[in-house]
């Protein structure tokens, strides 16, 4: 069974609601992880009051948790890749990663810029080449820090769709003619294991307080239970149909 978890929270005290999502659905972190990789949504440089964006200050208590859990000599990388209107290097500036880096000793990582390898994947009836990203596929922890935001193409965006930003390729558009494929094609080949949402500030007709931290192990689970706060219904979601019928 999947659980999802749901903590009504102020953002002042994400940590111990980020806590008590993981405690809600029984998710304990395994000391001998090693390498950790965290993908925050950084589609582009809107900062977190608009909703659009993963707010800083869940990563940063992400980070604190993994130190505490783990252990704080746990190799931690912030990951992104460059898309066709953003790039890297600016987002991590300009939405406050260079610093959480510099104070936590955390690495930044440009998808884009790293040591891949080709990997051949069929999502529905589309056949797909992508490059998967070794720091991706060598973590001993993948954890995806998606948001809830509305969004023309898909619907909603959140769980699975923040794993679209993991395709290194950076002319993202030459895939929206089969985005839903796409969504889930990605998510085959690179698999997180762990899903903390960022709800605090939702990104709808306009930005608005929702004041939400949720948790899963399941992708499929949480945007499906994304969409259904969203007033969605999730079997109208094209990814997510597709992403439950093929595990």
């Amino acid at each position: 069974m999947s659980l999802v978890s749901f903590v009504q929270t102020e953002r002042s005290n994400v940590k111990k609601a980020i806590e008590d999502s993981l405690n809600l659905i029984d998710y304990k972190f395994q000391k001998n992880m090693k390498k950790v990789v965290i993908k925050p949504n950084m589609c582009y440089y809107w900062d977190y009051s608009t909703g659009q964006t993963t707010d800083p200050k869940i990563v940063v208590a992400t980070i604190e948790i993994l130190c505490e859990k783990i252990s704080p000599e746990v190799d931690i990388s912030i990951v992104e890749s460059d898309a066709s209107a953003m790039k890297c290097k600016h987002a991590f500036k300009f939405l406050g990663y260079e610093k959480i880096a510099e104070q936590y000793h955390v690495n930044l990582v440009n998808l884009s810029e790293v040591e891949a390898e080709p990997v051949k994947v069929k999502a529905g009836n589309q056949n797909f080449n992508f490059m998967l990203p070794k720091i991706i596929k060598n973590a001993d922890l993948r954890i995806n820090i998606p948001k809830i935001k509305y969004m023309a193409l898909s619907k909603i965006s959140c769980a699975l769709k923040n794993i679209y930003g993991c395709n290194p390729y950076p002319k993202k558009f030459k895939y929206h003619s089969r985005l839903n494929e796409t969504i889930v094609a990605l998510n085959k080949i690179m698999r997180f294991n762990l899903c903390i949402l960022d709800g605090i500030i939702v990104s709808g007709s306009q930005a608005s307080k929702l004041g939400l931290v949720m948790a899963s192990q399941d992708p499929v689970a949480m945007d499906t239970a994304a969409a259904t706060i969203m007033g969605v219904n999730p079997k109208s979601v094209e990814y997510i149909v597709l992403a439950e019928k093929e595990g």
